[in-house]
């Protein structure tokens, strides 16, 4: 959903929040759904971490977000559950979830329109 995958693939979102567990590390394309979560889009056009609520300059003020699609790449480093009280003090501001996936090496793709599912899988075969 927009604009956390904006904010993932420029570099702000550095965890990706789920209730479930991964032990897949490595490369993932970044899906943008079609819904936009508009009290987050407001935020980040406003300036204000949509978590914590500090202020912070996003580049994406008065941005047009692309949606239902690909809009980037990141890597998978690493999944850690948000209960593990030795590394929440070193965890991100934006870890909020049951567990955490370490994201590092994001940025941008060309726009590749297609259909989003659940959990992770093959977006080729839903172009």
């Amino acid at each position: 959903m927009q604009p956390w995958a904006w904010l993932i693939v420029n570099g702000h979102k550095d965890i990706e929040n789920r209730d479930w567990a991964t032990k897949f590390r490595g490369f993932v394309a970044i899906h943008a759904g079609k819904k936009l979560d508009e009290t987050a889009a407001i935020s980040v056009d406003r300036a204000y971490h949509p978590v914590s609520g500090r202020r912070i300059r996003f580049a994406a003020e008065g941005h047009a977000y692309q949606r239902g699609g690909i809009v980037g790449v990141a890597e998978i480093v690493d999944c850690i559950p948000h209960a593990n009280s030795d590394l929440q003090d070193e965890c991100s501001e934006w870890f909020v979830g049951r567990y955490g996936f370490l994201l590092r090496n994001a940025r941008p793709v060309s726009f590749i329109p297609c259909k989003g599912a659940l959990s992770f899988f093959d977006w080729r075969k839903n172009l």
